[in-house]
């Protein structure tokens, strides 16, 4: 199924990967949001669960192993072109996950990956939503009832 103007929604992770104070962001090469900073992600395969696909893209897209905790959160992307047709349609799901290690390898997804620190995730061009989502994280690791 193609990604752009797609038949049925498409079923997407990412992981609010969690170390100290940073946040582990990566910029888009690709459309859609390509250039901006996003979480590390991508879509779920036939036959992988969720859990399998945030562990996954995060090694393919950063060379990090990851631990992979709660989910932080439930995204819909639906995006329209000029005519109104839905170009994109994503459902994701956001995991709360924690580094293996810290040494960084990005990969042929991502134009580059980087540990942020958490106050100056607002300075930066990203992807609608996600400070809220790292904040929602950071929620899930504290153990608070949001």
């Amino acid at each position: 199924m193609s990604r752009e103007y797609p038949e049925h929604p498409r079923v997407g992770v990412g992981a609010v990967v969690l170390h100290e104070s940073r946040v582990l962001l990566v910029r888009r090469g690709q459309a859609p949001s390509a250039g901006k900073w996003s979480l590390p992600g991508g879509l779920v395969n036939l036959g992988e669960t969720t859990r399998e696909a945030v562990a996954r893209e995060v090694a393919e897209e950063c060379g990090l192993a990851i631990r992979v905790g709660g989910v932080a959160g439930i995204v819909e992307r639906v995006v329209r072109d000029e005519a109104g047709r839905i170009r994109y349609h994503y459902v994701l799901v956001d995991y709360l996950a924690f580094p293996e290690s810290t040494r960084l390898v990005p990969g042929s997804d991502a134009a580059d990956a980087q540990w942020i620190e958490i106050d100056r995730v607002a300075e930066l061009d990203t992807t609608e939503g996600l400070l809220d989502m790292v904040r929602r994280a950071q929620a899930l690791e504290r153990g608070d009832r949001a």
